[in-house]
């Protein structure tokens, strides 16, 4: 079986990575800044944006993928992946260095976190139940 839902959800997202990582090679081109972040904040922003994003997301939807090989129900997947895509969305918005507990930034860090432990209770529990 394959993880067609998955796959759905990790085109959008790839769609969304190509944009963060779009954003910061427009803002390397305009200062001129190719290694680190000069101490251009802007730049350093957007850098943890994109950088966040290729932290937490290849995890999430490996284990997305790993639950719907196994069995996953289609409304568990519909839910890790809309508050996946959802959480990431919010955490990049909520970037913000002046404001480091933005609540957009922790709503996404939190709605990422569960999507991914939504499909780890999944995985575990079919490894339990057989």
């Amino acid at each position: 079986m394959a993880p067609t839902l998955t796959a759905h959800y990790a085109a959008a997202l790839g769609v969304m990575m190509i944009v963060l990582g779009a954003q910061v090679i427009v803002m390397r081109a305009r200062t001129g800044i190719s290694i680190l972040d000069g101490g251009n904040m802007a730049l350093a922003e957007s850098m943890r944006r994109h950088g966040n994003f290729i932290e937490n997301v290849p995890m999430a939807l490996i284990l997305m993928g790993l639950a719907e090989v196994q069995g996953a129900p289609a409304m568990l997947l519909h839910g890790v992946g809309i508050a996946l895509i959802a959480g990431r969305i919010l955490h990049a918005t909520g970037i913000d260095h002046q404001k480091p507990a933005n609540p957009a930034r922790i709503v996404g860090a939190t709605l990422t976190t569960l999507s991914m432990l939504a499909t780890i209770a999944f995985i575990a529990w079919r490894a339990v139940s057989g």
